[in-house]
């Protein structure tokens, strides 16, 4: 090598060294930057006619594992579910208090059942009565308070959903912005400050959405969501919209028909127009949006009809009017006078050998209309009957549901109901409950009223709508009770200084019998609904948003341990290490050094042939 060889080799050292020190400079100024990936300097051997002159610089590569970020990816996806899940089962929990504590749900009606208890031992006490209607009121506005602040979690789930979803097309456009220039500089190594760029953005956008993101040849990638939806092909991004609602009350569900959704749906358009409902197709598995979604339309609307069916049955247990059929040749008949809209009439018997139920409910709508909820019992059939119109329809109706072997009479406001005497049908039961109106007559009483409905007695209608649907925000005391206070006690002329048999029946309707919860409220099953007092019931909403916050949060604190792990992997080759730089920089100042001597020492070789 002659010496303008080894004065081109050294120059080139130095060229490529002190771009190795840049690439240092870069790294370690950006050592806390978010995004920012470590980079390295590539120099391979120059090589001019099979013989190596020298050192080029191949390009700055980033260094970072492939396999590590996509699972860190999948894994901030599940940090953002499990912190929006936590967030919002610790803040129901708070709601209800812990179970037996100081202003718990399950507190307030222990308050109301200590003074009825107290009533039934001096009904005459007027101070005892008001302090009965008190606890109640006080048990009806904690059960309002929780159900506004439920819808108003739904509410604020909503908007989340809407500014993520606005974020999440943000994304995707600058995405694609990113991609373009990446793909526009036909370099075999595209600027890695872009691809960081790129990366960051994806980033983002998995703690959205649950994504897995494709490499392809050329430098681009393309997007895909982990149930299938493409985000972005490497071209273009579909549009994302979510057609936000206000103000959505308890009866505002999610539903795939359009016409009978009352919240928003995440909608996805391509390129050609076509539109996909995000949440129908399951297309989105995890991320902030799919725990958003979970909260509005699964976990916030299980405990709105906890509390609902909680108000309904505090509601109709004090004021139903059970009625047994009287037994008469071959079946039973039953009094209906009084009977409500939402009032029900049960037929127990057997058809073949089984056991049957039939349950008609007093409505003016056909039984198609009828939510699957009317009752608790699922191995109830239910019919919607008018039992205010003619007889005819009434006794066609119930024919029609029981077959052809039984005989319907229905006149002067009794229903009778008998089998032909022979198999295969045979009547065993008959009987009605009816929702007392009055505040005299009986030991019923409307003590709680629909706040929302002119302080109308809950009878558990379905027109315009079922009346249990966001009753728990619509409970309070019945204002004929507050102004005559004495009707908590007297029922008769004969009992003018008050009489223990309507607080006792309230507290024993209260505390001992047992009642069908509905399976929707998630206490017990769709096959084994939950069947106790409804002190008991209120306990066991305390306990379950309890445990449920307690299970998220120990999901959370999990998954968050599994995110650091990952993210503590991946920092270790793509984070940069200050000290490890430190160390590169001595080599290449040594370099840089060394090359310089080559280059000083040709010059003096130079310096003495001219001066020969």
């Amino acid at each position: 090598m002659g010496m303008m060889s080894t004065l081109g080799a050294a120059l080139s050292g130095l060229r490529v060294t002190q771009a190795g020190i840049d690439v240092v400079a870069q790294n370690v100024s950006n050592a806390d930057s978010v995004g920012y990936t470590r980079r390295r300097l590539n120099a391979v051997q120059q090589v001019v006619g099979g013989q190596t002159t020298g050192v080029t610089n191949a390009g700055i590569e980033r260094i970072l594992d492939r396999i590590l970020q996509r699972q860190l990816r999948l894994e901030t996806a599940g940090g953002a579910y499990t912190d929006v899940k936590a967030r919002y089962h610790t803040t129901l929990d708070q709601l209800y208090g812990g179970p037996g504590g100081t202003g718990a749900l399950d507190t307030n009606f222990n308050d109301l059942t200590k003074q009825l208890q107290a009533l039934i031992t001096d009904p005459s006490s007027y101070s005892t009565r008001s302090a009965v209607l008190e606890k109640a009121q006080t048990l009806a506005t904690r059960i309002n308070s929780i159900s506004n602040s439920i819808q108003g979690l739904r509410n604020d789930a909503e908007a989340a959903l809407a500014a993520s979803v606005s974020r999440a097309n943000d994304l995707l456009t600058s995405i694609t912005d990113v991609n373009a220039k990446i793909v526009g500089t036909g370099t075999e190594r595209p600027s890695a400050a872009l691809l960081d760029e790129r990366d960051r953005m994806i980033n983002e956008l998995s703690r959205l959405i649950d994504v897995k993101v494709t490499e392809n040849a050329n430098g681009s990638v393309s997007i895909a969501t982990t149930g299938g939806l493409t985000l972005f092909d490497g071209n273009s991004a579909l549009k994302l919209s979510f057609d936000q609602r206000a103000n959505i009350g308890a009866g505002a569900l999610y539903d795939t028909d359009a016409t009978k959704r009352g919240v928003g749906t995440i909608t996805a358009v391509d390129q050609s127009g076509r539109s996909i409902d995000l949440l129908a197709t399951g297309m989105i598995r995890s991320g902030e949006i799919a725990a958003y979604v979970e909260q509005r339309d699964k976990i916030l609307v299980e405990a709105q009809r906890q509390l609902d069916e909680l108000a309904a049955r505090l509601a109709s247990a004090v004021s139903d009017r059970q009625v047994a059929g009287t037994a008469i040749a071959n079946g039973f008949q039953v009094d209906l006078t009084g009977l409500q809209r939402g009032n029900a009439v049960t037929v127990d018997y057997v058809d073949g050998g089984v056991t049957k139920r039939v349950t008609f409910v007093n409505a003016s709508g056909p039984s198609a209309t009828l939510p699957g909820n009317t009752t608790a019992d699922p191995t109830d059939s239910v019919v919607s009957i008018d039992f205010s119109g003619p007889a005819a329809s009434v006794e066609a109706a119930i024919k029609a549901a029981l077959g052809p072997n039984v005989t319907v009479t229905f006149a002067a406001g009794t229903l009778s109901v008998v089998d032909d005497g022979g198999p295969p049908v045979d009547i065993t039961g008959l009987s009605a409950s009816i929702t007392a109106t009055s505040l005299t007559g009986g030991v019923e009483l409307p003590l709680f009223v629909d706040a929302g409905n002119a302080s109308a007695p809950y009878t558990g209608s379905l027109e315009a709508g079922a009346q249990k649907t966001g009753f728990a925000q619509r409970i309070a005391v019945n204002p004929a009770l507050i102004a005559d206070r004495s009707k908590l006690v007297v029922f008769s002329a004969t009992t003018p200084a008050g009489d223990s048999q309507r607080p006792q029946y309230v507290l024993d309707r209260l505390t001992k019998t047992n009642f069908m919860f509905a399976p929707e409220t998630g206490i017990g099953g769709g096959s084994a609904p939950y069947v106790g007092n409804i002190g008991d019931f209120a306990r066991r909403i305390v306990e379950r948003q309890g445990s449920n916050a307690e299970v998220a949060k120990r999901l959370d604190e999990g998954q968050k341990i599994v995110l650091n792990a990952v993210e503590a992997r991946f920092a270790e080759t793509a984070g940069v290490n200050v000290d490890q730089e430190m160390s590169q920089l001595i080599v290449l100042q040594t370099a840089y050094s060394a090359n310089a001597r080559v280059m000083t020492a040709v010059k003096d070789m130079m310096d003495l042939l001219l001066r020969m």
